[in-house]
């Protein structure tokens, strides 16, 4: 198995390795590094001028095997400050994930910046993490994981350092952006309060509002989940780097008890 989450096979295609494997099945990825993967889809898309992602969704339209994938993106509503663009997941002829993205072309607004909000502890100061008991290894293993305030094997609100032990795509060195959505999709399990081997608490996509553009390897998340009475949840995380805040994160989940099915 090759030491990164993909293995790249030209024209768009790419092998899935058993690092990107969930916590819910060795069969299906995890969903952090299928939306780095559209991420770095999007990044590709060759801007008219300078630019940067402001917001990026990913709908979750069914299971990502860990198997052969095809990525492909385009833009779909240009414009000279504010463009849209889309890109797509499939696995075979079947498509597993959209992803859609505001694209704003930058200027300086250094002088206007606002405090993004209270830092984290360095990643240095606190030691690894253990995730509960009952979650599969694969993409949790291939992420070293840092609790600077509760944990994953504590129920509740958390706040965690990661950083990836491999890189997305084999050969070569992740973008900001994407170590950044490698992670991001863990916003639910970072701050679970339900047992997984009783309750699904599954999220149907991701989306993230961006200020700026993360910088090294450790990137966090500060993450508490909600759940309503009907089944439906929510998990919301503020997301650093070791600067500081740096986006906003939000999962619409499924909540249910195992025994009642996935949907």
């Amino acid at each position: 198995m090759a030491d990164a989450f993909y293995v790249p096979l030209g024209e768009g295609r790419f092998a899935a390795t058993a690092h990107t494997a969930g916590p819910w099945s060795s069969e299906s990825q995890h969903f952090g590094p299928p939306s780095a993967l559209l991420v770095r889809a999007l990044e590709n898309v060759e801007p008219a001028h300078p630019a940067e992602l402001a917001r990026v969704t990913v709908e979750i339209l069914g299971p990502a095997p860990v198997a052969e994938l095809t990525v492909r993106a385009r833009v779909e509503r240009p414009g000279r400050s504010v463009e849209l663009l889309q890109a797509e997941l499939a696995s075979a002829e079947r498509v597993v994930a959209r992803a859609s993205a505001w694209r704003v072309a930058t200027s300086d607004t250094a002088e206007i910046a606002t405090d993004g909000g209270p830092m984290l502890p360095a990643p240095d100061s606190v030691t690894e993490s253990p995730w509960p008991e009952g979650w599969q290894s694969g993409y949790l293993d291939a992420v070293e994981w840092r609790a600077v305030r509760g944990g994953m094997d504590v129920p509740g609100p958390a706040a965690v350092w990661a950083r990836q032990r491999v890189p997305l795509v084999d050969g070569e060195e992740p973008s900001g952006l994407q170590r950044l959505f490698t992670i991001a999709d863990s916003g639910n399990g970072v701050s679970n309060f339900l047992d997984p081997r009783q309750w699904w608490f599954i999220n149907s996509e991701l989306t993230v509002h961006l200020r700026r553009v993360p910088a090294g390897e450790w990137l966090g998340l500060d993450a508490v989940t909600l759940v309503g009475e009907h089944g439906i949840g929510t998990a919301t995380s503020i997301l650093h780097d070791a600067s500081g805040p740096l986006a906003t994160g939000a999962q619409a989940l499924m909540v249910r008890p195992r025994q009642a099915g996935g949907g």
